[in-house]
This record gives C-alpha cells, sequence and structure tokens, in this order.
C-alpha cells in the first residue's frame, strides 16, 4: 500500500487542519479608533427598540449593533435622570469647573510659595550671621593704632 504526498494532505485537509495556500493578511492598522461616540437620538432610538423586543431578540440587537447591555443601563439611568439632555451628555468623568480647578491650584501654590520663604529666611539667617562673623574676625585681626609713632 504506497501513500503520496497528495492523499496526505486531502487527509490533513478533511480533518481540519490548516490550509498553506491561504496566508493571513500580515498588515496592522496604522492605529487603534477611539472609543465610540453615540449620538441622543442613536440612544433613544436603541433603547426603544431594545425595550419592544424579547430576550432572544435583544442579544441579536446587542451583537448587529456591537453594544452592550451595561450601555443601554446606563442609557436608560441617562435617560431617567433627563431625558434627551442626560442623553446627550458624554458617559465618564465629568470636566472641573473652572473654578473648582482654581481652587484645587491655590493650596499646592500656597504651600510651594510657604517652602520659598521658609528656605529665603533661612538664607538670610545665614548670611547675617555670616556678616557679623567677618566683621568680628575683620575687627579682631585689625592693628589697634594708639598714636604711637614709630
Amino acid at each position: 500500500m504506497n501513500t503520496t504526498i497528495h492523499d496526505s494532505l486531502d487527509a490533513r485537509a478533511q480533518s481540519g487542519g490548516v490550509n498553506d495556500s491561504h496566508d493571513p493578511d500580515p498588515e496592522v492598522p496604522e492605529r487603534a479608533r477611539g472609543p465610540r461616540r453615540y449620538s441622543a437620538q442613536y440612544k433613544a432610538q436603541m433603547l426603544d427598540e431594545y425595550e419592544r423586543l424579547d430576550k432572544a431578540a435583544k442579544g441579536a440587537l446587542l451583537r448587529r449593533e456591537g453594544l452592550y447591555t451595561s450601555l443601554i443601563s446606563e442609557w436608560r439611568k441617562q435617560r431617567d435622570h433627563g431625558a434627551l439632555e442626560a442623553l446627550a451628555k458624554p458617559a465618564g468623568r465629568q470636566q472641573a469647573a473652572p473654578r473648582d480647578r482654581e481652587m484645587a491650584r491655590l493650596p499646592r501654590e500656597n504651600d510651594r510659595l510657604t517652602g520659598e520663604l521658609d528656605r529665603a529666611r533661612k538664607v538670610i539667617e545665614v548670611q547675617g550671621k555670616l556678616s557679623a562673623l567677618l566683621e568680628e574676625l575683620a575687627t579682631d585681626s585689625a592693628p589697634i593704632d594708639r598714636g604711637e609713632t614709630k
């Protein structure tokens, strides 16, 4: 019984082996896409459609649109708290108001300036002591002239 290479390739293909004739595309996208953004109208439309469907159809809708149940839950909360204005609000952390940013910055700046002031006071204190020491050394080493002639 002779087995040829052709027969072994056929058996391999039938058993689910990898077909070497089609290499995967090695091209990598230039960069990843950012997070998806949904309009208020789209969110409201998806909520209406989602709530009219049965369980199996809901799953199909989510798969078709590429959505998660957590998004639907979040959109419901937004809708219940303020209709279209809440749906139009972007998800995630809210931007701090300029007044709040300023109030957070001021204590840090105060601490920084207090530290600089303390360092400046120490430098002035050391300079004063150095000046007094140099003056004392200058007066101790100066020749005393009492009017004597040589």
